[in-house]
């Protein structure tokens, strides 16, 4: 299921969801290489979140394979700062063009019903819940996490709380056919949630550590995107936005 249209327009240009899509890419291009084997690795050894740095749990120089020839090694002390680096740094094309889309079709209208620096902070915030509901998860783990996933999360629990009745298209293939298929937000959302959810079982019970998608970073950024987003959102902008009507497209 690949959301690509909601029936939600925004007053106000996105400035902020477009600054945080600007920084990721331009972090992709300029710090890792565009995805060049050595600079990707580099950026996320270095600058990614490993959680048992974070924790303490891992003795420094501990190995973690990247690559042909390529080792990631743990540095002493937390990093803590790696909590905030690793939101804007990717591990594929696929990833970040992954992450962006999510970004800009849920993004704006989450600002759009802030005043920007809340939303600069409601992001931030909702980027730290998913690091550390992923260190919870594995508090020992020697594999560096990135994206922006975490974060993109939240906006998308702020959404199902402040949108769920708008509708979202999506395409979802039926057999090899893609089909366009409308459905409220509420909807798409919470099978998306079920599927992160039923992934971090699944991730509970693999008997390696060997990397892959960070379920629970997913589910701790939407919880928290949930939670905070009454907090950051202001009455006046929510109804200014809502203010406006939407007509369904047809398609």
């Amino acid at each position: 299921m690949f959301p690509y249209h909601d029936e939600n327009e925004t007053q106000r240009t996105p400035v902020v969801t477009m600054v945080f899509i600007a920084l990721s890419v331009g972090a992709w291009l300029l710090v890792q290489g565009a995805g060049s084997s050595m600079a990707l690795a580099v950026s996320v050894c270095e600058l990614g979140l490993i959680p048992g740095e974070l924790t303490l749990s891992l003795q420094p120089g501990t190995p973690f394979p990247m690559g042909p020839a390529i080792v990631c090694l743990t540095d002493p002390g937390r990093q803590s700062l790696n909590v905030l680096s690793s939101m804007f740094l990717h591990g594929s094309w696929m990833h970040l063009l992954g992450n962006m889309w999510f970004l800009w079709l849920f993004g704006n209208n989450i600002e759009d019903a802030m005043s920007r620096p809340r939303f600069v902070a409601f992001y931030l915030l909702c980027g730290l819940a998913a690091a550390l509901a992923q260190v919870a998860a594995n508090p020992d783990s020697v594999v560096p996490m990135v994206g922006a996933s975490g974060a993109i999360s939240g906006v998308m629990g702020a959404y199902l709380v402040l949108f769920p009745r708008v509708r979202v298209w999506t395409m979802v293939p039926l057999g090899l056919i893609l089909q366009s298929i409308a459905l409220p937000a509420w909807a798409m959302l919470l099978y998306w949630a079920f599927l992160q959810f039923v992934g971090g079982l699944g991730d509970i019970t693999a008997a390696d550590d060997t990397g892959g998608v960070a379920f629970w970073a997913h589910l701790g950024g939407f919880a928290a995107g949930v939670v905070l987003v009454k907090l950051f959102s202001g009455q006046d902008r929510f109804t200014a936005h809502t203010s406006r009507r939407w007509q369904p497209a047809r398609r």
